[in-house]
């Protein structure tokens, strides 16, 4: 997915930004500063221990965001922690709290930079599948693990090769000394307690749309002054109120809406559960095969973009129109490979189920556009129906 434009606009401790590609946003991210972000990292404290199917052991955690964050006790390449209420233990957000559930935590954390990602408690060094150039990657890889000092893991992103390999190196010893303050910060700290910031989401969208990025528009003159002396001459502009200037405001209102309409006729219809997403596509009155098959593609590309928009995550279920014959389906599955191929939430296709559903599964990080900004109704539970 592309975006030529990118929108950030920060009032107090509450920030927004929108991506828009030739008009259309087609990203919106929305954090605040006193709430527990992903990539944040916690002092926190048990309050709770938890007993979990299949003899599972769980804890509730408190962080200091006003809800009781989610900690599992077995964690991957970790021995299984056992604690009591009221002990202090380091931990990363890596869900954000969403609707009715708190945040998820989890003890491996990981520190992201610009070419790598820091994992203090792995071994060894990955290399991001993206990179074309496998020999540059290799040379990569080969400076990277030179340059290990005791028991610590790394992983090269797909940005590192843009990069000249003393800049890499560089970063493992910058990321290596966030991690050292952390642990600092945590012998001195009173749990709950932070003590450590992720670094402001847009610079990760910078990066993420660098090749087709044109302006990257701000509301702060300390920001605009930063980026205008990295960015290229005339990219960055200041604006008071960005979002109302892009039309913003609107396109969150329609991208709250259940129903999209497809340029050539037809429609998305899509409804939020807490089992899963429902992607329902709608040929109206059309008939023809050829029509449908024209439909159902444009159907595949608005929805790869829809998921994104309103950040839709967990289980989605896409029924499209006319016959769910695999022949028929393919080329929209294939259509939707392409336009998920570069999710950073892992959008992947599962393919075409025994009930003639497409399915897909992202990777749960925020919560979606729906929960960001409403909230289920009391009276009808979320239904959105009333007694006759």
């Amino acid at each position: 997915m592309k975006a030529d434009t990118l929108v950030y606009e920060k009032k107090g401790d509450a920030a927004r930004l929108a991506a828009i590609d030739e008009g259309r946003a087609v990203e919106f991210d929305f954090y605040n500063e006193n709430h527990a972000g992903e990539g944040n990292v916690y002092l926190g404290k048990i309050v709770h221990k938890l007993d979990l199917a299949n003899g599972n052991v769980g804890f509730l955690v408190d962080i200091g965001d006003g809800e009781e964050a989610f900690l599992n006790a077995s964690e991957h390449d970790l021995k299984e922690v056992n604690m009591t209420e009221g002990q202090s233990v380091v931990v990363q957000v890596s869900q954000e709290k969403r609707a009715e559930k708190g945040a998820k935590v989890v003890r491996n954390i990981q520190i992201v930079g610009t070419t790598l990602v820091y994992r203090p408690f792995r071994m060894g060094v990955d290399v991001s599948s993206k990179i074309e150039d496998k020999d540059k990657a290799q040379s990569y890889r080969n400076a990277v693990w030179e340059n290990i000092t005791g028991q610590e893991g790394w992983a090269i992103r797909t940005a590192a090769v843009d990069f000249p390999i003393e800049d890499v190196l560089e970063e493992m010893v910058k990321l290596r000394n966030i991690y050292e303050n952390i642990r600092v910060k945590a012998r001195n700290a009173t749990a709950p307690a932070l003590l450590y910031v992720r670094e402001n989401p847009l610079f990760e969208y910078i990066r993420r749309y660098k090749d087709d990025l044109q302006t990257i528009v701000v509301n702060n003159h300390n920001l605009e002054k930063e980026l205008s002396e990295v960015a290229p001459e005339g990219m960055v502009k200041y604006c008071a109120e960005p979002f109302a200037e892009y039309g913003l405001e609107d396109a969150i209102v329609e991208a709250l809406r259940r129903t999209v309409e497809l340029p050539g006729g037809g429609r998305l219809h899509i409804q939020e559960t807490r089992a899963c997403v429902a992607i329902d596509v709608d040929s109206g009155d059309m008939q023809s095969g050829g029509a449908i098959s024209r439909l159902n593609e444009e159907a595949a590309k608005e929805i790869a973009r829809q998921i994104r928009l309103k950040n839709l995550s967990g289980k989605i279920v896409v029924d499209f129109a006319g016959s769910s014959e695999y022949r028929f389906i393919r080329p929209v599955i294939d259509i939707l490979q392409s336009e998920l191929a570069d999710d950073p939430c892992r959008g992947r296709v599962l393919g075409l189920s025994r009930g003639g559903n497409v399915e897909i599964v992202r990777q749960r990080r925020r919560p979606s556009l729906l929960d960001t900004f409403t909230e289920e109704c009391p009276t009808c539970e979320g239904t959105g129906r009333v007694e006759k």
